[in-house]
């Protein structure tokens, strides 16, 4: 049972009966199971008429407040259906139903504070209900308080084992807050019961966190066969493109593109498959596709920056795309950054002299946004280096240096800029700190497959309570 589904029809019972006749009675009566039958049929206007006319003369009638406060929901009226289940609270302050109904009333409405508040009061009123107990659960799960959640989930399984909703968030619970073995039993459980493909979607995860990569890849397999969702085409792709199976992530990338073309993840993904292929102009393609699906997503720009320079037949794109990021983003450093270099790179790459004026006021700009950055300042005294203006070039190659020490590239340009301006001692210095750093450089973490992992694991989906 879902929160949105929660609200719940009961009779009209005793609705007119102080100082009213039983024929007046009956008659109330009957409109109400009019307004009902009109409800249940859908028609929701005329049942909130109906009910509207009846407020006046039975305005103390919880069912009445009740079943206009499910018409207004219905009819996605949130502040009125709210105002009509608070009615209804304040008539019955021990129903737990009517506390639900305000709940999910709440929540419809944006107002989760108050909702939890009468999602626990519920509970509290009724503590060995399922309902309350999973409704409870349910929504700390869409608050994103995973550790809450799970008491409230564990008591609704241990109540109604069978129930496959509760059974999978609570499995999910269990995953996301690192109980890896309860979490997959649950969930072989519940695949006894239910063999869904959310199921081995969710089994997948369980397996990669607890490093079963290959168990993992089948199930995410077997998940994208019985369900081709683009959520499940690229989990299974992203699962092989994690561990560089590159080939197989390239075939289900490209079917996943095919199946879902306006997806920017998935564009990203192939993009990044066939990138660390040597598949340069492909890379690119499938990131400018990503670029202008979605603007405003910096993770196609990230890769974009890596793989142009091996592209240039397609820099014009690359130069659009960048130049669109820096219009949309004027205050993201990143974003001036990545345009500097498209736009000094692709005049360089045609033969023309750049427009070092509008590459330098980028820079500047980029170092100015995001002062903690040592990119912008090292780029900066390239520019100058390349231009023979070494006395420029050198506070611009410290400034990087103090901002980072651990760059090889400053050290070297550094080194030479020295050279250049007959400073040959501080020039070997510089030139043996680049020696060292590069070594170790080469000796750290392979920095493909943390790149990797940061864009799948950033474009997963974040988890909620099942639908």
């Amino acid at each position: 049972m879902t929160l949105c589904s929660l609200l719940v029809c009961t009779g009209i019972a005793a609705t007119a009966q102080n100082n009213r006749s039983d024929s007046r009675s009956r008659k109330l009566e009957q409109q109400f199971e009019a307004a009902v039958a009109q409800y249940n049929a859908g028609h929701l206007p005329e049942a909130a008429a109906q009910l509207e006319a009846m407020l006046p003369v039975v305005p103390n009638s919880f069912e009445v407040h009740e079943l206009l406060g499910q018409v207004y929901a219905s009819e996605s009226q949130n502040a009125k259906a709210v105002a009509q289940f608070q009615a209804a609270v304040r008539l019955k302050p021990d129903s737990a139903a009517a506390r639900t109904n305000l709940a999910a009333s709440l929540l419809r409405a944006g107002n989760s504070a108050l909702a939890g508040e009468q999602f626990r009061r519920a509970r509290e009123l009724e503590p060995s209900n399922y309902d309350a107990n999973h409704n409870l659960g349910e929504f700390y799960i869409q608050s994103g308080k995973l550790a809450e959640a799970l008491p409230f989930l564990e008591q609704a399984q241990h109540l109604r084992p069978t129930a496959y909703d509760n059974g999978y968030d609570l499995a999910q619970a269990r995953f996301l807050t690192g109980h890896l073995a309860d979490a997959r039993q649950l969930v072989q459980s519940l695949i006894q019961q239910n063999n869904a493909a959310e199921l081995h979607a969710l089994l997948g995860q369980i397996d990669e966190k607890d490093g079963k990569f290959l168990d993992a890849a089948n199930e995410l397999e077997t998940a994208a066969h019985m369900d081709p969702s683009e959520d499940n085409l690229f989990n299974w792709a992203g699962e092989l493109l994690l561990h560089r199976t590159y080939e197989p992530a390239i075939q289900i990338f490209q079917e996943a593109v095919r199946r879902y073309p306006k997806s920017p993840r998935l564009w990203i993904g192939l993009g990044v498959a066939v990138y660390w292929r040597g598949r340069y102009d492909e890379a690119v393609k499938a990131l400018v596709t990503a670029a202008d699906l979605n603007p405003s997503d910096s993770r196609c720009y990230f890769f974009l920056s890596k793989v142009y320079d091996n592209s240039p037949t397609q820099a014009g794109d690359v130069l659009r795309v960048f130049r669109r990021y820096a219009e949309l983003q004027p205050h993201n450093a990143l974003a001036q950054y990545d345009y500097a270099m498209s736009l000094w790179r692709e005049k360089r790459a045609g033969g023309m002299n750049p427009d070092l004026v509008e590459v330098q006021s980028l820079l500047e700009r980029s170092a100015a946004l995001d002062p903690a950055s040592s990119d912008a300042r090292l780029q900066l005294g390239n520019l100058y280096f390349d231009q023979h203006e070494y006395d420029k070039s050198i506070p611009e190659y410290e400034s990087a240096l103090k901002l980072n020490q651990n760059l090889p590239d400053a050290h070297y340009r550094l080194g030479q800029a020295w050279a250049r301006t007959g400073q040959k001692d501080r020039a070997q210095s510089e030139f043996q700190l680049y020696k060292t750093l590069r070594a170790q450089h080469l000796a750290e973490t392979d920095k493909e497959a943390a790149d990797i992992q940061e864009f799948v694991y950033s474009a997963k989906d974040a988890p909620t309570a099942h639908p």
